[in-house]
């Protein structure tokens, strides 16, 4: 899988510290990095959040543009539905589709209570009532009928002491099938979820940019950097 950062790098020495700390991780084939553009491109096995996490142990901060080949890659972002949540954004689950019938799960959580969760991905996309709106578990009535697991049914994620919880999965399926649908992270895997539970987050499933898709460095819409967008989603919670 090849991903792309935006990471502020200002001279070589940046660029060696940088590919040093990646190249501490398990799964990194190759690291280059453009100084004019302010783009690190990694190829490798390695989860995006682990890469993440790298890059930020050395003082820079990154924000991935693209990840895999063109129509390959999703991201959901979930969110707390409870009224008296301050910061909604409680997860990011990026997708990217490595083969014919096989897409990698990258899913980080913060601010959840200690325990074990469940990822599912529902049938529909709404979520106007948060997680209550989102349908079954994706093909759990075709599973059932067949007996095999639901295709939905990611898996489980387990949330440590300070809140914090990481998972990187590999499922069958491809991401064209899952955009427009939604992911719901809770401690149940099904049932009457709980809207006003905080520990139950729910997000859309989206689209994102393939390697080398993305070269916006100012949004159209604000004005505003991608730099000065990602301080406001940190202040959010955005991982």
């Amino acid at each position: 899988m090849q991903t792309t950062f935006a990471v502020p790098l200002s001279c070589e020495d940046c660029i060696n510290d940088v590919s040093g700390s990646l190249h501490k991780l398990n799964g990194i084939n190759k690291v280059t990095a453009n100084l004019k553009e302010q783009l690190v491109s990694i190829e490798g096995t390695a989860a995006p959040s682990a890469i993440v996490e790298a890059i930020q142990a050395t003082g820079r901060d990154a924000i991935l543009r693209g990840s895999g080949k063109s129509n390959s890659a999703a991201v959901c972002i979930l969110e707390s539905h409870t009224p008296h949540v301050e910061n909604k954004v409680r997860g990011l689950v990026r997708m990217v589709q490595v083969a014919s019938n096989m897409t990698i799960i990258d899913l980080s959580i913060r601010g959840l209570s200690p325990g074990s969760y469940h990822a599912t991905v529902r049938e529909t996309g709404d979520i106007s009532e948060g997680p209550e709106s989102t349908g079954p578990i994706w093909e759990a009535v075709k599973a059932k009928k067949e007996g095999t697991p639901a295709r939905g049914a990611f898996g489980t994620v387990e949330v440590g002491k300070g809140g914090v919880g990481t998972v990187f999965l590999d499922k069958p399926v491809q991401v064209w099938e899952m955009i427009g649908r939604s992911i719901v992270v809770s401690r149940q895997q099904d049932g009457k979820f709980d809207r006003n539970d905080a520990d139950t987050i729910v997000g859309v499933i989206a689209r994102s940019a393939g390697v080398w898709d993305n070269d916006k460095t100012v949004c159209s819409c604000s004005g505003k950097t991608v730099w000065e967008e990602r301080r406001e989603q940190v202040d959010r919670g955005m991982l």
